[in-house]
């Protein structure tokens, strides 16, 4: 089995890298990035002769094209941006498709590639980090087992940082889209538009992470999960997330520079130089990614002290009854779900286990199934159910 990792040098991706390495299904691994000295540092680190690198340019069709050939799936680990040129390049190539999210509009549209991808005869799976992904997942083993479904609400909660240190947890560019673009929720039966960073709850989650406060922010799971569950009667669904695991104090600031429109994408002229004030703004704050080594599982050592959990409610009845399930997928290895979940998803696309077309998780995959191989990997879900008496 061969799988490509594009963009496999990158801070998720290389997460993907290491956990397919270390799978005995797969026989290779392909990082594809334009960065080689970094896909260097992520080979020399996991140390598995299962890995190779090369060189490519998602802007490059043809030779995007050329490099998928022959190939059983491709894991697209890069910012969403690029997610419908590389599905292109897949259909070209005949390779099965995974991503790690579209940011909800992104997704809307490449889901509208699935007659072309049942027509080529290959699958794709969208939207397989840990978040979207996991509470895709999560939701279709609550709805599966309730006769109508009326909520479905997501939490991902992050344990914050200690200090005020400003890092970022994952991509600059898609952690500057959540926080400027409007979140999407459904409710009352409507998609509707809200404002960044509103909506704020506290809510409880497993130790060690304890009590968070959750605000809105816009992704996947919210533009297909009313419409997969929609026979169920779904009325509301909304995602909602801590900060994006980073200090309140450092989200603060970077919003005070999109109020004051670094966050514009229109060109500024600035000394004779057009300039977008975003692409500044992406660029300044790359500086602030923690080294690659920090998001790989030390390999003989203990994971790092942070910790993760996605919870998902879904409320809705069963007979006469009234149930809430509550979802809950922990790890205390950092970011690794949104590394393992998608090289999963991988795996089972490689081995035909997804019918042809372009699906959302909760329509692809089986729950139960791939909570299993999660545990393997010390990332753990537990069901909890309230009846109304």
């Amino acid at each position: 089995m061969r799988i490509i990792v594009i963009g496999g040098a990158g801070k998720m991706a290389c997460i993907s890298v290491q956990y397919l390495a270390q799978d005995k299904r797969v026989d290779e691994v392909v990082i594809a990035d334009l960065n080689l000295e970094q896909a260097k540092e992520v080979a020399e680190y996991i140390d598995s002769p299962k890995i190779e690198i090369k060189k490519v340019d998602v802007n490059d069709r043809p030779g995007l094209v050329e490099l998928l050939a022959g190939s059983d799936a491709c894991l697209n680990g890069t910012v969403y941006y690029t997610n419908l040129p590389v599905m292109e390049a897949c259909l070209e190539a005949g390779v099965h498709y995974t991503d790690m999210g579209g940011l909800f509009f992104t997704t809307r549209k490449q889901l509208e590639l699935s007659d072309r991808f049942a027509e080529a005869g290959i699958s794709a799976v969208l939207g397989m980090g840990s978040a979207p992904g996991i509470p895709n997942l999560q939701a279709r083993y609550a709805a599966e087992r309730l006769d109508t479904v009326e909520s479905i609400k997501i939490f991902d909660g992050i344990m914050p940082p200690a200090t005020d240190d400003p890092k970022f947890t994952y991509a600059v560019p898609t952690i500057l889209d959540e926080l400027i673009m409007e979140p999407m929720v459904y409710s009352a039966g409507e998609f509707k538009a809200m404002e960044p960073l509103s909506g704020f709850e506290d809510y409880w989650f497993s130790p060690p992470i304890g009590l968070l406060p959750m605000h809105l922010s816009l992704h996947s799971e919210v533009a297909t999960l009313p419409i997969t569950f929609k026979d169920k009667g779904v009325k509301e669904c909304f995602f909602k997330i801590n900060y994006w695991g980073m200090s309140k104090v450092v989200v603060e600031k970077i919003r005070v520079l999109a109020d004051f429109g670094f966050g514009g994408t229109d060109p500024v002229e600035v000394k004779g130089q057009s300039i977008k004030p975003r692409d500044m703004m992406d660029k300044l704050l790359s500086g602030y990614v923690p080294p690659i080594t920090d998001f790989l599982a030390p390999p003989k050592t203990q994971p790092p002290d942070w910790a993760k959990e996605i919870v998902t409610e879904v409320k809705g009845t069963k007979g006469d009854q009234e149930i809430t399930y509550r979802m809950g997928t922990l790890t205390c290895k950092g970011a690794l779900p949104t590394g393992v979940a998608p090289g999963i998803a991988a795996i089972w696309l490689a081995e035909g286990r997804v019918v042809p077309g372009v699906h959302p998780p909760e329509v692809a995959l089986e729950p139960m199934p791939f909570f299993k191989e999660l545990e393997e990997h010390q990332i753990f879900t537990q069901v909890t159910t309230t009846k109304l008496l």
